[in-house]
């Protein structure tokens, strides 16, 4: 297999760890008004994604920097198409960043409640406008012959790109709620599940819609195999969830977003975006990519550090496994609502 190859597959799977990591991180967010019935059980909330949320966001710095340095074209018409959605999407990781970081420093109402909606906030924008880029992506864009995009921002919307974002939010939200029925105790535990239960019918339904369109033009092979596949591990994971099985159900919800954006990943190869200009203008992995010698050295660099990333980030998931009930997250701060 050649780099360019190699290199393309390692940026999906740094974006499949990001989805599936930050996934449940959107999906807690989201669902912090609906399940956060009084202040207890939003602290109850927050503490299940405070030791990794942080962490999580690491994939997507380490995604963004391995599409600069092996496919640098790619990165530049990327960001000059799709950088009204990239700057939101930072702005509002951003707002939701501080918002946890600083929400209980103060015991002032108001302020916690501005924080929780800045939380909801930083967690609803960025899964859809990452699933409208995506899919965006897959039907091409206005590229001329020097790899240069020529459209404005309203180019990239359509409704199969807002398809895209509302699946990828409806996904993100259902793995929330299993995280949560997996991390949580007592009546946040069965309210997560019941919400898993509910949200997850229309995320399949989204999600095979989604698929059926993203597929349609080409029907590639391997692309479909993992859209099927998809769609059967997320029912696989709602069915255990509603036996009870909040583990495999959380296995089912993640391995649905890795195929996901495996399927993604497969419908684009061996282009990195296709040119709505004219066919011949596209980018590919092997005129958008790097020179030999430097994938080679950053597939050393990345041998040598991406398993040391791995391997911290499973240790820290493994340190904070325990289960967050009421009774452990401490007493909420004095005028807090």
């Amino acid at each position: 297999m050649e780099l360019q190859t190699v290199w393309f597959a390692l940026i999906g799977a740094l974006w499949t760890g990001y989805f599936v990591l930050e996934g449940f991180d959107f999906g807690v967010g989201a669902l912090l008004p609906v399940l956060g019935r009084d202040p207890l059980d939003r602290r109850v909330l927050l503490r299940t994604v405070g030791p990794r949320f942080d962490a999580n966001e690491v994939w997507l710095l380490v995604a963004v920097a391995a599409t600069f340095a092996a496919f640098p074209p790619w990165y530049a018409a990327l960001f000059s198409a799709f950088y009204v959605p990239v700057l939101l999407i930072l702005l509002t990781l951003v707002v939701r960043v501080v918002a946890v970081a600083f929400r209980d420093r103060r015991s002032d109402a108001t302020w916690q409640v501005a924080c929780d909606r800045a939380i909801v906030l930083g967690s609803l924008v960025p899964p859809l406008l990452w699933g409208l880029t995506f899919a965006a992506l897959l039907r091409g864009l206005p590229i001329d012959q020097h790899g240069e995009y020529l459209g404005v921002p309203v180019d990239v919307l359509s409704p199969f790109a807002l398809l895209g974002g509302l699946t990828v939010l409806a996904l993100s939200v259902t793995h929330g709620a299993v995280f949560l029925a997996l991390r949580t105790t007592g009546a946040v535990r069965d309210r997560a599940r019941r919400v898993a239960g509910i949200v997850g019918v229309v995320t399949a339904a989204l999600l095979v819609w989604f698929l059926f369109a993203a597929l349609s033009p080409t029907f590639d092979g391997s692309a479909v195999v993992t859209a099927i596949a998809s769609v059967v591990t997320l029912g696989a994971g709602l069915l255990a969830g509603r036996a009870g099985r909040e583990g495999w159900a959380f296995v089912g919800t993640a391995i649905t977003i890795a195929l996901l954006v495996s399927t993604l990943f497969l419908t684009l190869y061996p282009d990195l975006i296709i040119s709505t200009i004219d066919p011949e203008y596209s980018l590919t992995v092997d005129n958008a990519s790097s020179t030999p010698s430097t994938l080679g050295l950053l597939t050393w660099v990345a041998g040598l550090f991406l398993p040391l990333v791995v391997a911290y980030q499973a240790w820290s998931y493994w340190v904070f496994r325990q289960r967050v009930g009421r009774g452990t997250v401490g007493t909420p701060p004095s005028g807090s609502s």
